[in-house]
């Protein structure tokens, strides 16, 4: 797959020396890897979203129950 964008980029890149031409590669191979993990991420957090709001209004529902108590940060 090849796109305009993609084969600019590598003409940009073929001008410069190799060295450089290496580090680039680096730092593009490392911002696709973030990239990866924060695809997984938000695919997760799409997953289990549901999940969190239902935690939370059962917090809520809880806390208007008076069912919890305040906790204290000393203890932790």
């Amino acid at each position: 797959m090849s796109s305009s964008a993609i084969n600019t980029v590598v003409k940009m890149m073929e001008s410069l020396p190799e060295d450089v031409q290496n580090r680039i590669a680096e730092h593009l191979q490392e911002y696709i890897q973030d990239l990866h993990d924060e695809l997984k991420w938000d695919d997760s957090f799409q997953k289990t979203q549901q999940k969190l709001v239902a935690a939370a209004r059962r917090a809520k529902q809880e806390i208007a129950e008076g069912l919890t108590q305040a906790m204290d940060y000393d203890k932790l």
